[in-house]
């Protein structure tokens, strides 16, 4: 019994993360129609910001958060002004996949240049504290993760509902003619919006270093939990992010504990599949789904 309650809680926290990593990827699917593969970069680009912010300057990696997010953010607007917009105005939205995944792979190499392909890790000092409550443990480290990963989650969620920009960005999602129409700049709200996306990837990708190792590589993998959270909780919803992302850390955490680590990635895709067939909008449903 004490097993199964410490699995469960571990794999909460571990889906704490899951969720605030994919909130940007469900934010610029919902409100671009646009699957973004280069995600994954912006998620590990965040984890060697803080390394190098916490290595070199000695900054704790909580606190490196913020600039982080700024740089990502303006990452993120000149990618989609410059990369992305001219592609899908020229061709389809199959151009914006195509053009994601060439400027993943020039961002791939430049990271593995500057910090070659071998793991890295951030350990700051509170890195191995646990607490406990009776027989069950919880790393501090992820009890800090999942608190901020809900904090950012919330602060997301009131920009989109009561700030004039959120609003903006609502509207342009259920209906860009309808927003054109209104006056809105589309092409700057969807600036906007893979700006936004790529800032939370990153600060999801500085909670991730704090927690587990990472070399670059390992974007395919968190660009591939991004699309499967976002497909089990539903495009553009934060809540369905949230759901997806716990429902999904529970399966890792219980299938690793059950069946062994060899399973993970199968039931997942086994779960993403189930949710294919059955519910193709997700359990919560598509937050933009009149756009469609």
């Amino acid at each position: 019994m004490i097993t199964l309650l410490q699995t469960l809680v571990n794999g909460v926290l571990y889906g704490g993360i899951l969720s605030i990593a994919a909130v940007g990827f469900s934010l610029i699917f919902g409100v671009m129609n646009v699957i973004n593969l280069a995600h994954g970069i912006f998620v590990i680009g965040g984890a060697y910001g803080a390394l190098v912010a916490w290595s070199t300057l000695g900054i704790d990696p909580l606190a490196s958060i913020p600039p982080l997010m700024l740089i990502a953010f303006i990452l993120g607007w000149l990618c989609q002004r410059l990369v992305i917009q001219p592609a899908v105005q020229r061709g389809n939205p199959v151009a914006a996949l195509l053009v994601t995944f060439g400027f993943t792979l020039v961002a791939l190499n430049l990271l593995t240049v500057a910090f070659s392909s071998s793991v890295r890790s951030i350990s700051p000092s509170y890195s191995f504290i646990n607490l406990r409550l009776g027989d069950v443990s919880f790393d501090l480290v992820r009890l800090v993760a999942f608190a901020c990963g809900l904090l950012l989650i919330g602060g997301l969620g009131s920009f989109l509902r009561f700030s004039r920009w959120g609003r903006i960005i609502r509207a342009t999602a259920l209906s860009e003619l309808g927003a054109r129409l209104c006056g809105v700049d589309a092409r700057a709200v969807y600036a906007l919006t893979f700006a936004v996306g790529s800032a939370f990837a990153a600060a999801s990708g500085v909670l991730i270093g704090m927690m587990l190792p990472f070399t670059p590589a390992e974007e395919v993998t968190w660009t591939v939990y991004a699309f499967i959270v976002v497909t089990l909780g539903g495009v553009g919803s934060l809540g369905g992010a949230m759901l997806g992302g716990v429902l999904l850390g529970l399966v890792s955490a219980l299938t690793q504990t059950y069946l062994g680590g060899v399973f993970t990635n199968m039931v997942m895709f086994l779960i993403l599949l189930g949710t294919l067939l059955l519910r193709p909008n997700g359990i919560l449903g598509s937050a933009f789904k009149a756009s469609r």
